[in-house]
């Protein structure tokens, strides 16, 4: 009996395995047939040592029918929902002044990026990674949501309380309230920083806190985090120079910090996640929050465009427990053309691993995120603004 290594990519969550698999003496692990229930089951199995007898593999190539849709509807588009929070949190954070329950508004937002996030946390990091078509105008509001996105992801790898955890997500969505317009102006402006606009960019942690309080925020974590965002252990931040900063506020500016790095603006051209970590990892001496957002993002998180062994240039779409080789979709074939169907490769596979980072994007310009995931291209439903606030 020839064994093959178990094919990740070859496994549907949720489906039938159409082979048994065997561990690496032939013992029977499973029978043809069982369903593998979720993403950590088919984990442990794979780290156990999974293998299937290369025979049933080719019978079952050989008999197989078309695969048929498992349902007619399509699933939702996350991609388009993903998009609308931008637009989202521009109108919530306008309604500072007159909203009678503020903070409360500010905490279904907060939850409702955690939901989005749980459909699909790697759907989630590409549009934190993928910013190629990115409206400069958003860039403040943009920016505040990847930054929450991140803070969700590392105070979760962190073991923190809820509490804890939400606090510090609401103040990545409200810590730059009065300069959001001015971020959008600046990144979209091809000449430095002016000093009329560094003067607004240091003072906004101190302002900020004044508008939330008069909009009746008093949760004291929230706000010390926003005041001290941008002060160092060191003393060398801003505005006040302090040295005695709190915990969410270093983990606020670190998410804050490592977004702005991989985001493009007009004066320059976004890092690459790689960079990007490097820095960061080298600024924390490979600390507690830089080493929360490596095992969050992986070395080749998705949203990034590599190419493999086997020649093909394709985008990572998904995680594993291996962060150097994740699930990527080929959007070429080995020589580097275009493909009109995209084929996800397993990069552990040696045949199929990452090499290098491709460079050339301009293929990318109109390659819409839903080929690689399947989703549906229509309208997203309403937005978390357009619901009413919960009991």
């Amino acid at each position: 009996m020839k064994m093959l290594r178990l094919p990740r990519s070859k496994v549907q969550i949720g489906a039938p395995l159409p082979w048994s698999v065997r561990d690496a003496q032939g013992l029977l692990l499973l029978s043809r047939g069982h369903v593998i229930e979720s993403e950590h089951q088919l984990e442990l199995l794979l780290q156990r040592g999974a293998f299937v007898d290369a025979e049933e593999v080719r019978a079952t190539e050989r008999d197989a029918e078309p695969v048929q849709p498992k349902v007619s509807v399509p699933p939702p588009n996350l991609f388009g929902l993903w998009q609308q929070t931008a637009e989202g949190l521009k109108k919530l954070l306008a309604s500072a002044k007159q909203a009678p329950d503020f903070a409360g508004r500010v905490d279904q937002f907060a939850q409702h990026l955690m939901e989005l996030l749980d459909s699909n946390p790697d759907i989630g990091i590409y549009c934190c990674v993928r910013q190629d078509n990115a409206q400069n105008f958003y860039y403040g509001y943009s920016h505040s949501v990847q930054t929450a996105m991140l803070c969700i992801l590392m105070a979760r790898r962190l073991d923190w309380p809820r509490g804890r955890l939400m606090s510090l997500v609401k103040a990545a969505l409200t810590m730059n309230l009065p300069i959001l317009d001015l971020q959008g102006q600046m990144a979209a402006q091809d000449v430095p920083m002016k000093d009329k606009q560094r003067a607004a960019i240091r003072q906004h942690p101190v302002q900020s806190v004044a508008l939330l309080e008069k909009a009746g925020v008093t949760d004291a974590d929230w706000l010390a985090a926003i005041a001290q965002h941008h002060e160092r252990p060191d003393g060398t931040g801003y505005p006040l120079g302090c040295s005695d900063v709190c915990e969410l506020a270093i983990a606020l500016r670190v998410a804050d910090v490592f977004m702005a790095k991989i985001s493009p603006r007009a004066l320059r051209s976004a890092l690459s996640p790689q960079e990007a970590i490097r820095e960061l990892y080298r600024e924390d001496k490979g600390g507690s929050l830089s080493t929360a957002i490596i095992k969050e993002f992986g070395i080749y998180p998705p949203g990034d465009f590599v190419k493999l062994a086997s020649g093909e240039l394709g985008i990572v779409v998904q995680r594993t427990g291996n962060a150097r080789a994740p699930i990527v979709a080929a959007i070429t074939d080995t020589a580097g053309q275009p493909v009109a169907r995209t084929v996800r490769h397993d990069t552990g596979q040696p045949g199929f691993a990452i090499v290098a980072n491709a460079t050339d994007k301009a293929m990318l310009a109109r390659l819409p995120p839903e080929r690689l995931y399947g989703f549906s291209s229509a309208p997203p439903g309403p937005s978390v603004q357009d619901r009413p606030p919960k009991a």
